[in-house]
């Protein structure tokens, strides 16, 4: 059975978010007293009792606001309603039930779906006499919490697992996740919403309305995914507040936890140098690359503008000359349907193994075509080589001497494996080690 969701929902500044990190153990949402900051909805997985279970972190509802913000962040807690299995409706204990609280309680009451009614901000056993107007909402019995101290989350947790359907909680088999990176306002969220085919991500003109990573699952053709849609990452010139300053690191730790990157980069714009720093993260972090330039039927074209803009990108992100390119409008949907395939198969390259006996016939082949270096009449010497993992792909040499292994040599070794064997889309590591050394444990 899938894993069962659990949409937490209620006003803003509750502390919906502070709950959800506590329970998932990590620091996911942004948590700051801002009212409206958690602006979408945030999946992450999370296991009590050994049920595993996925929280979605809404944005707070504002049931009679006109703010264009405000109401698609109702928009998406509704959406998150629609799809859960339980909803968690968090109010706040020390202001007391207010009108907001019974007109999302009536919200709630029409979804049909199991409720379980949290009075967050109770920091001591003694209940305030206010407490029992909760009951008037008409959801149960409420169960009084405090997320920041932790008081009472176990039987929170208890109930929610209890209201789950029966034998739901196993873990699925892995998905392929993707991780949207590039600049603010590049149009990750646009190609999302046209990959998935609903408004799944808030998507404005606004730029830096993704504050937070959304991971958001999906089927395509059969093969599981997560997509991940980052925060898009400014200068630091730019980054002056807390929430900005979180969602940089949260899109760095997005890309760490995903397969495969969709780098996307403004056609308009062109490469820019923030795109190069983008670029060099993922890289570093030997993840798959598909570099997706977006707004491409805004370019005035004649038959050579494609192949230049492709040169272009071989010059300045020549370090990730392995990353495929595909041309998009994620307004249109112009050549979007390639956009998951091409993810698909650089994921694959990126596990993939090369048996050990033709990764050394080849590379004896290659030292043949081309001598090693030497110095001072000593020859580096390869005595033998074995793929000892993947994701990304990482290869151990043993060597007569570590500084033989000159860069352009070691750059030769990787351009004869990979036109070889392929490796589309994924960084390739090397790791040498001298005859006699212990072996490392990868």
């Amino acid at each position: 059975m899938s894993t069962p969701l659990v949409a937490v929902v209620g006003r803003p500044n509750v502390g919906k978010s502070t709950f959800f990190n506590k329970v998932v153990g990590r620091r996911v949402s942004i948590v700051e007293d801002t009212p409206g900051v958690t602006r979408d909805r945030i999946y992450a997985e999370a296991e009590w009792c050994g049920v595993h279970f996925a929280l979605i972190d809404t944005g707070g509802i504002e049931p009679s606001s006109k703010d264009v913000i405000l109401s698609q962040m109702r928009e998406q807690a509704e959406m998150a309603m629609d799809t859960s299995d339980v909803i968690l409706f968090m109010v706040d204990g020390k202001e007391g039930l207010t009108a907001a609280d019974r007109e999302v309680g009536e919200m709630l009451m029409k979804t049909g779906k199991k409720v379980v009614l949290a009075v967050n901000k109770i920091d001591s056993p003694k209940l305030p006499d206010d407490f029992y107007d909760f009951y008037e909402l008409g959801l149960g019995e409420p169960i009084p919490i405090s997320s920041a101290n932790m008081m009472n989350l176990g039987d929170l947790l208890d109930e929610i697992v209890a209201s789950f359907p029966e034998g739901a909680g196993t873990e699925e088999e892995d998905a392929i996740r993707i991780a949207m990176i590039g600049k603010p306002n590049v149009g990750k969220s646009s190609l999302i919403n046209k990959i998935l085919g609903e408004n799944r991500v808030i998507v404005s003109p606004i730029a830096g309305t993704t504050r937070d990573s959304i991971d958001t699952p999906f089927e395509h053709d059969g093969e599981k995914y997560i997509l991940i849609d980052t925060a898009g990452i400014r200068r630091k010139s730019k980054v002056n507040e807390n929430i900005e300053r979180f969602s940089v690191i949260r899109a760095v730790a997005a890309i760490e936890r995903c397969d495969v990157c969709l780098l996307m980069i403004d056609a308009q714009e062109g490469i820019t140098e923030q795109d190069k720093k983008i670029a060099g993260i993922a890289h570093e972090a030997g993840k798959g690359i598909v570099i997706v330039v977006n707004k491409w039927d805004l370019i005035d074209k004649d038959t050579n503008t494609m192949n230049e803009f492709k040169k272009q990108i071989g010059r300045e992100l020549g370090f990730m000359s392995y990353a495929p390119s595909v041309f998009i409008s994620a307004l249109t949907g112009q050549r979007v349907d390639q956009v998951i395939g091409m993810a698909k198969y650089v994921a694959e390259n990126r596990a993939m193994r090369v048996p050990t006996g033709q990764l050394n016939a080849l590379i004896t082949d290659a030292t043949m075509m081309k001598q090693p270096p030497a110095d001072k009449g000593k020859r580096l010497k390869i005595y033998y080589v074995t793929q000892v993992g993947v994701k990304p792909p990482l290869f151990s040499f043993k060597i007569n001497s570590r500084p033989l292994m000159h860069f352009s040599y070691s750059r030769y070794l990787e351009n004869k494996i990979r036109e070889a064997f392929g490796f589309e889309g994924t960084s390739l590591k090397f790791v040498f080690r001298e005859k006699g050394e212990k072996e490392e444990e990868f």
